[in-house]
């Protein structure tokens, strides 16, 4: 299949020395691409399946982070503290915060509900 894309002259000029491995280039690319896509959700399916099963305000705020979970977001503290994340790195962070938003704004849901019924 061909492709035409547009591109800067100089980033033209820098891929006809590579031209013979441009389609290995771009099938790597690809993948990278998707793979960070797909890594957002590691380690969060236990979540969301939580959240699929409705649980009731006290399941809600019972509610932990597993063991591998904790140890992971412990290892990118760590790595972040001496030597720096990686952009993959960066990106599973920002998604473990949002998750951790999400679970803060159910639990806070969850123990209005409790103190409105009682």
């Amino acid at each position: 299949m061909k492709i035409a894309l547009d591109i800067s002259e100089e980033l033209a000029t820098q891929l006809q020395s590579i031209e013979e491995s441009l389609p290995k280039i771009l099938e790597l690319g690809v993948r990278k691409v998707i793979n960070r896509s797909q890594a957002k959700f590691e380690g969060v399916t236990e979540v969301l399946e939580f959240f699929a099963q409705i649980p009731s305000p006290e399941e809600m705020i019972a509610l932990r982070a597993s063991e591998a979970l904790q140890d992971r977001i412990r290892e990118l503290l760590d790595k972040n503290r001496t030597v720096g994340l990686t952009e993959d790195e960066e990106a599973e962070w920002s998604q473990y915060e949002y998750i951790e938003h999400l679970i803060r704004m159910a639990k806070a849901k969850a123990l209005a509900k409790l103190k409105s019924e009682s």
